[in-house]
Formats: C-alpha cells, sequence, structure tokens
C-alpha cells in the first residue's frame, strides 16, 4: 500500500520540482533575452548569442525530459533556440505564478488553523468574535476548491511547457517533408526492386515448373501415340495416358500457384478472413488463427496482410520444425497487424529472399515489418499496415 502511495506522491513532488526550476530559470531567461535581442543587431555578438541561447535551450530539454517527461528528440539552436526562449519564459513565469499562490494558500491555511484553534473565526485572533456554525464549511469548502484549481494550473502549466518543447526541439516542417521524401524515395525503390523479384520468381517458376511439366506431358502422349501404332499394345498405352493425365493435374497446380503468386483469389470470394481460415487448414501445422477485425480490410491491405501470412506459415511449416503456429489479426489504432509466431527452432533471417520480400511489400505500403527470431526460437513475424 506504502509504494502504492508512494510513487503518485515522488511523481507529483518531481513535476513540482521541475517546475519550480523552470520558474526559477525563466527570469534569468528573460534576463538573457533582454541583453540578447539587442546583440543581435551587432554581427560579431551573434554567433556568440546563439550559442548561449542554444546552451540555455539545452539545459531546459534536460529539464523537462528530467522532471516533466519527454521532449523533442532533436536540438534547438539559432535563430530556432532564441525563439523558444522568447515564449519559454512567459510560460515559466505562469508556473512561477502559480507555485507562488500554491505558497501563499498554504501559509494562509496555517493561519486561519491557527486562528480556529485559538477560539477565533478565520481571519482574526480575537476570541470574542467567535466561530460561527458555517465557518468550518464554508473553510473547507473553499479550501478544496483552491486546491483543486491550484492543482490544475499546475498540470496545465507543465503540459505546456512539454508542448512547447516538442514544437520547438523536434523536427520542422521542411525537416519533416524532406525526410517524407526520402522515405518515400526509398519505398519507390523498394517496389521496384519487389516488383523485379516476383516477375524473376513467377519466371522461374514457370520455366522450372510448369514447362518442365509440360514437355514431360508431351513425351508421355507421344510415346502413347507411338505405342498405339504397336499391335497388342494396349496395356503400356493405357499406362502412358494414365501418367500424362497425372501430368496434366500437376501442370494446373503448378499453374494455379503461380496466379496465386500473382495474385491471391481467395481473397476476392470472401476476403482476408475467409482466406486465413482456408490457410489454417492446409497449413499442415496446427494454427490457432484470431482475427479481431470488425470490418474487412481495403484491398491494398488485406493482399500484403495475406501474403506476411502465408510466407510466415509456410516458413514455419518448412524450416522451423514447428508444432503450433499462432496467428493473429488485430486494429491497432489506424492499422492493421498481423503477427505470426511458432514455437519452431528460430534463427530465421530477415534478409533472406522470402523475409526480405515481405518486408518490402509491407513498405510499399508505409507499413512497418520486424522479425523476432533468436536461435532456439520461437519466432515472430509481425507486419503493422496503415489503414486510413
Amino acid at each position: 500500500m506504502a509504494l502504492v502511495l508512494g510513487d503518485p506522491v515522488r511523481h507529483a513532488a518531481r513535476r513540482t520540482a521541475g517546475l519550480a526550476l523552470g520558474g526559477a530559470s525563466a527570469f534569468a531567461e528573460l534576463g538573457f533575452l533582454l541583453v540578447a535581442v539587442p546583440a543581435l543587431a551587432v554581427p560579431p555578438l551573434r554567433e556568440r548569442v546563439f550559442g548561449a541561447a542554444g546552451a540555455i535551450a539545452g539545459f531546459e530539454r534536460r529539464r523537462i525530459e528530467g522532471y516533466l517527461g519527454q521532449a523533442g528528440a532533436e536540438g534547438c539552436t539559432g535563430h530556432r533556440a532564441v525563439q523558444y526562449l522568447g515564449v519559454r519564459w512567459v510560460v515559466g513565469g505562469l508556473g512561477a505564478g502559480v507555485l507562488l499562490l500554491v505558497l501563499l494558500g498554504a501559509v494562509s491555511a496555517v493561519i486561519m488553523v491557527a486562528q480556529v484553534l485559538a477560539g477565533g473565526a478565520p481571519g482574526s485572533f480575537d476570541v470574542a468574535d467567535g466561530l460561527d456554525w458555517y465557518d468550518p464549511f464554508t473553510f473547507v469548502l473553499f479550501g478544496t476548491l483552491l486546491v483543486f484549481l491550484t492543482v490544475q494550473g499546475l498540470i496545465g502549466v507543465a503540459e505546456l511547457d512539454r508542448r512547447l518543447a516538442r514544437h520547438f526541439f523536434g523536427p520542422t516542417a521542411r525537416e519533416l517533408l524532406r525526410r517524407r521524401v526520402s522515405e518515400l524515395t526509398v519505398s519507390r525503390a523498394d517496389v521496384v526492386a519487389a516488383v523485379d523479384e516476383e516477375r524473376r520468381r513467377i519466371e522461374r517458376d514457370l520455366h522450372d515448373g510448369v514447362q518442365q511439366r509440360l514437355v514431360a506431358l508431351g513425351v508421355l502422349l507421344g510415346r502413347a501415340a507411338r505405342a498405339s501404332g504397336r499391335t497388342g499394345a494396349g496395356a503400356p498405352v493405357d499406362d502412358l495416358l494414365r501418367q500424362a493425365h497425372e501430368e496434366t493435374g500437376r501442370a494446373l497446380l503448378d499453374l494455379r500457384e503461380v496466379a496465386w503468386r500473382i495474385h491471391p483469389v481467395a481473397l476476392d470470394s470472401g476476403g482476408l478472413h475467409p482466406a486465413l481460415e482456408a490457410l489454417a487448414e492446409t497449413a499442415g501445422v496446427p494454427v490457432r488463427l484470431v482475427y479481431s477485425l470488425a470490418e474487412r480490410p481495403p484491398g491494398a491491405v488485406e493482399v500484403p496482410a495475406y501474403f506476411v501470412a502465408c510466407e510466415a506459415v509456410t516458413n514455419a511449416n518448412k524450416h522451423a520444425a514447428a508444432t503450433r503456429i499462432d496467428l493473429e489479426v488485430s486494429r491497432t489504432g489506424s492499422a492493421v497487424v498481423v503477427r505470426v509466431g511458432d514455437d519452431g527452432v528460430g534463427g530465421a533471417d530477415p534478409a533472406g529472399s522470402g523475409l526480405s520480400g515481405l518486408a518490402r511489400r509491407v513498405a510499399a505500403v508505409d507499413g512497418v515489418f520486424t522479425v523476432d527470431s533468436p536461435p532456439g526460437g520461437p519466432t515472430v513475424v509481425t507486419a503493422e499496415l496503415p489503414c486510413g
């Protein structure tokens, strides 16, 4: 119980100390600005002013991260640091004012309690004044209201201080645009590489699978035709025709496999959920499917989600020696999350052809793809696909 009560008290004390430190630094920052802003008009002093402003801004960032929570992830220098200090001292002064009111309220409460204990009414030490029956209720009511307002004021100043830091210490709009362009450039290159790799895979499947089976089918039919011209060759002809029929079935299966790699037809018939149910039934390993999406996601999300699940299940079945696979599809915020875990031997290489291809598929829709597969297992493959 002491731990449960102690943690919020320590948290509140830490934030109060951070606000007190920020209130004291606000007056120093105001003094710095009064000297630094006119000095900016002198070119030789400009770099020194910017350096000092950056150092003070760095102190404020460390204070916020140490006492109030996370600040921006980047530095603040030059004109931006001066601008930050120009706004920060106002917020710090507001925090100092709230803390001063808290102190005055605490002193006033002590004085009033002393007056009541002396037998007088709050606001008077004269015992003859007496204590009216409504004075305790008024004292408690207004005291509770003032405590609530001061606490809300402290919380508001702390949040304002954090937001101000995140704005100035975070990336600018131009920097965000530059990063986005860089991400799109990399994503476009990954899409092109994924398409080229998929084309090569389809070509290999056609050349090594379907083409070879069709050649074998032609050979069998040729042998059957030659055998049918000889007398008494009914049994060999029947056997060759049976083999040709079986080879035709294998060629059709290969063609379906190639067509599936281009676009899984199972998604068109019922969507992602039925397609994953069919995948779980034919996996060859027990698969526990947990599908918690309330509505069907768009096609741009369904296709990579299905490929991630199918490739991960296939890898667990073929390479991981898994005895159980957990397949979960859920929604976290605005993203569809596909998570495939198995109890296999682990050691999956994210740079391998299969997993790297999945990573590029996911990156093509601005998703996040991760593989956690330590030696000895277990392996967890996760894809977060934005679904705006």
